[in-house]
């Protein structure tokens, strides 16, 4: 990705944006010289466009954009797309970086997100975690395997429709994967259909091929999984991919339960890469 955009100074941009008029531009512009402050100071100073609207000029000109409250009609609950800068997303962030830095590699481009108790907190590290990988530059998609009680398409507004287990079964087959536009390169694959029996289609060949092809379709894989304490599917989707990350809820998941699930993932043979404490 590039870093900076030397032909797209806050000025133009606000102004492409309709945040200012040519007129302003000169008012602004007088203040600037006058009082020695850089443009957009000037122009919040003015009181012309708010702080968050230099931020958000700021954030296209090194190509790191995000989106204001009610854009994009997705969940409020995407942090990482609407309030990138709040110590949450920090430490989302520095998530993102520790698995760049120390397990993604040719080898390692998939993880399932393993949750205990609610749903919720894995679910939404996962989405979360999928903006700022694509944020990087990073082609990613984001599969939501909970095909018990899903949350993706909620998430990001995508209309029910035909996903994973109605790719799995061969009805669909990978146009089933949105785009979704907003993001600089993401993708999500719905769960669909909810089926009757979501742990023997996990644990079809099908699964294992899909796997094998979005991992040389995309740098990152993402999984989302059910609840682990209620229901063993997540063990067919660890096997694939291999590793998984363990997300517990803070003054909620007790050490049995923790414990349990990791002698569950060992013995489909994966490999639990960290843990994650989260609050909600």
């Amino acid at each position: 990705m590039k870093e900076f955009n030397p032909n797209k100074n806050i000025g133009r941009l606000l102004l492409d944006a309709g945040k200012l008029k040519l007129s302003d531009m000169e008012l602004i512009e007088h203040c600037q010289k006058e009082q020695g402050l850089r443009f957009g100071e000037a122009a919040v100073k003015l009181g012309m466009v708010a702080e968050s609207d230099i931020l958000q000029m700021l954030a296209q000109q090194f190509h790191y954009p995000y989106l204001q409250p009610g854009e994009g009609g997705f969940s409020e609950k995407l942090v990482a797309a609407y309030q990138p800068f709040t110590p949450a997303v920090e430490a989302i962030r520095s998530l993102r970086s520790q698995l760049a830095l120390h397990w993604f590699d040719r080898q390692h481009r998939q993880l399932a997100l393993v949750g205990l108790g609610s749903e919720d907190a894995c679910s939404l590290l996962t989405a979360n975690l999928a903006i700022v990988f694509s944020q990087l530059g990073q082609r990613t998609v984001l599969v939501d395997a909970n095909l018990r009680d899903p949350r993706q398409h909620q998430l990001f507004n995508i209309d029910k429709r035909q996903g994973l287990s109605d790719l799995l079964v061969g009805s669909v087959g990978m146009e089933a994967i949105c785009k979704i536009s907003s993001f600089v390169d993401l993708s999500v694959l719905p769960a669909g259909t909810l089926p009757p029996n979501p742990q023997e289609l996990l644990g079809r060949p099908s699964f294992r091929a899909l796997m094998r092809e979005l991992a040389n379709s995309y740098d990152i894989t993402l999984l989302d999984t059910p609840n682990s304490l209620l229901y063993a599917d997540t063990q067919n989707i660890a096997a694939e991919t291999g590793e998984a990350l363990l997300v517990i809820r803070k003054h909620d998941t007790r050490i049995k339960e923790a414990l349990a699930l990791q002698a569950q993932i060992t013995s489909a043979k994966a490999l639990i890469i960290g843990v994650v404490l989260s609050e909600s």
